[in-house]
C-alpha cells in the first residue's frame, strides 16, 4: 500500500514539475552549455592556427617584429583567461582577450599585403583557407550561443517557470555584451590576394577664364 502511495506521489511530482517548466529548463540549460562548448572549440581552433601563421610570416617578413610579437602576446593572454560562461566578469574578460587577438590578427594580415612572395606561398595560402573557415565558424557559433542564452533567459523569467527556476537555483546567464560583440562581430579580413584600392582621383583646379 505504501509503495503504491509513494509511486502516485512521484508521478504527481513529476507531472507538477513538467507543468512548471522544469524539464524544459533542463533542456535549454543543456543547449546553452553545448553552444558554449562549440564557441570555445572554435576560438581554440583559431588559436591553434596562430603559431604556424606567425612562423610562416616570420620567414618572409621578420622585420615586422612588433606586429608578430603583438599576435603572439595576444594569443598568450587568451590562454590565460579561465573563463566561466556563467560569470559575467569572467565572460567579459574572455571577450576582451578574444577581441584583442582579433585586432592583432587584423594588423598582421594588413602587413602581409606588402610581401608578394609571402602571399604566393602555398603554406600561407593553406593557412588563409583554414583561418577564413575558422573565423566564419566562430561567427556562427557565437551567434547561435547568443540566441540560446536569450531563449533560456526569457524562458526562466516567464511565469510559472520563474518559480521553478528560483526553487532549483537556475539563474539568468550573462551573454556577449553589445559593445564587445560589436568589437569582435567582424572577423579579420583574411584576403591575402586582394590589392589595395587605388586612391580616388583628386579634382583638378579650374582655370580662371581668360580676360
Amino acid at each position: 500500500m505504501r509503495t503504491s502511495i509513494r509511486l502516485m506521489l512521484l508521478v504527481l511530482l513529476a507531472s507538477l514539475l513538467s507543468g512548471c517548466g522544469y524539464n524544459a529548463i533542463q533542456q535549454k540549460d543543456e543547449q546553452v552549455k553545448a553552444g558554449w562548448s562549440e564557441v570555445v572549440n572554435q576560438y581554440k581552433r583559431r588559436a591553434d592556427l596562430i603559431p604556424n601563421l606567425v612562423q610562416t610570416v616570420e620567414g618572409y617578413a621578420n622585420q615586422e617584429r612588433q606586429v608578430l610579437t603583438d599576435v603572439t602576446n595576444a594569443r598568450a593572454r587568451v590562454g590565460q583567461v579561465n573563463v566561466n560562461a556563467d560569470d559575467a566578469e569572467s565572460l567579459k574578460q574572455f571577450q576582451q582577450a578574444q577581441g584583442e587577438l582579433s585586432g592583432a590578427l587584423s594588423r598582421l594580415l594588413v602587413v602581409t599585403e606588402n610581401y608578394p612572395n609571402l602571399k604566393s606561398d602555398q603554406g600561407f595560402r593553406d593557412l588563409q583557407a583554414q583561418l577564413e573557415g575558422t573565423e566564419n565558424r566562430i561567427t556562427v557559433a557565437r551567434g547561435r550561443y547568443i540566441q540560446q542564452v536569450q531563449d533560456y533567459n526569457t524562458y526562466i523569467r516567464s511565469f510559472p517557470q520563474l518559480i521553478t527556476a528560483k526553487i532549483f537555483g537556475y539563474a539568468a546567464k550573462p551573454n556577449f555584451t553589445v559593445e564587445n560583440e560589436a568589437q569582435i562581430a567582424q572577423p579579420p579580413a583574411v584576403k591575402f590576394g586582394s590589392q589595395p584600392a587605388a586612391p580616388a582621383p583628386q579634382p583638378q583646379p579650374q582655370q580662371a577664364p581668360a580676360q
